[in-house]
């Protein structure tokens, strides 16, 4: 090879490594948001209900990145939740950068439970050289759980709904029996009542089928309830007659025998 043809294959060899390199560095800078960049992102993705997208910005990331459809699908009626709660236009009032740990300061707006306006703080961290929204600490509990994460805390707090639903059915009862010469009401009659949340009756917003039935006398009653899908909506089922007394077992999500 002349000298002329190497000169030309090292100045292509250069120019294209050059391009590269720029390839690469405007890659690298098209990922480089800062903090207040990455929570608004969060709070549009959010809005858009957007779920993955949005806490793949957070430490939850493992927590949903391998979640089933099916799976995001029970617990998507939880992340409407918190997503209604977004407003509808994010105002950032400040920013405060320590090395790897970041502050986004949010404006408040207005509202019954907060009658001023005020900023609350988003904090961040720098992982792998992105910002994050979280902190370690609960970066290292979301980590060991996995994809779990979300899915056991749905788990308990249908649980708990469910059981709290059941402890005030007793005084729920008691006043819907005062209104109906002391007979006692099944689901659908004490929400009709307003004694009881529409969402009790809906398994697809508690992740439980609850049922009372109602004795042929009208004065006592069972209450009853199993979760929709075992392992994904709840794992115990419940049992509760008039007396109060609740029962509740892993039975593979099926009913609690009454004895």
């Amino acid at each position: 090879m002349s000298v002329q043809r190497l000169s030309k294959s090292i100045i292509l060899i250069a120019l294209l490594a050059l391009v590269l390199s720029a390839t690469s560095f405007a890659a690298h800078a098209q990922t480089q948001r800062g903090p207040s960049d990455v929570v608004r992102e969060f709070y549009k993705a959010m809005r858009e209900h957007r779920f993955k997208d949005a806490w793949a910005m957070t430490i939850y990331k493992p927590a949903v990145e391998d979640l089933s459809a099916e799976e995001m699908e029970d617990l998507r009626s939880d992340f409407e939740q918190k997503a209604a709660q977004v407003p509808a236009q994010i105002e950032i009032t400040g920013e405060q950068i320590q090395g790897n740990i970041a502050t986004v300061f949010v404006r408040v707006p207005v509202t019954e439970s907060t009658p001023q306006v005020t900023s609350e703080p988003v904090n961040l961290i720098s992982s792998g050289g992105v910002w994050i929204i979280g902190d370690e600490a609960n970066q290292t509990v979301v980590k060991k759980a996995g994809r779990r994460f979300f899915l056991d805390a749905l788990i308990e707090e249908h649980q708990s709904d469910v059981e709290d639903l059941l402890k005030r059915l007793v005084a729920v009862q008691i006043v819907y029996g005062a209104q109906h010469n002391g007979a006692f009401g099944d689901l659908q009659a004490l929400i009709a009542a307003d004694l009881v949340a529409r969402e009790s009756g809906d398994p697809k917003a508690i992740g439980y089928n609850v049922r009372i039935t109602i004795a042929p006398d009208g004065k006592g009653y069972v209450a009853t309830a199993e979760p929709t899908r075992y392992g994904h909506t709840g794992k115990l089922s419940f049992w509760m007659d008039q007396t109060g007394a609740i029962k509740s077992a892993d039975n593979g999500g099926k009913a609690v025998p009454s004895k």
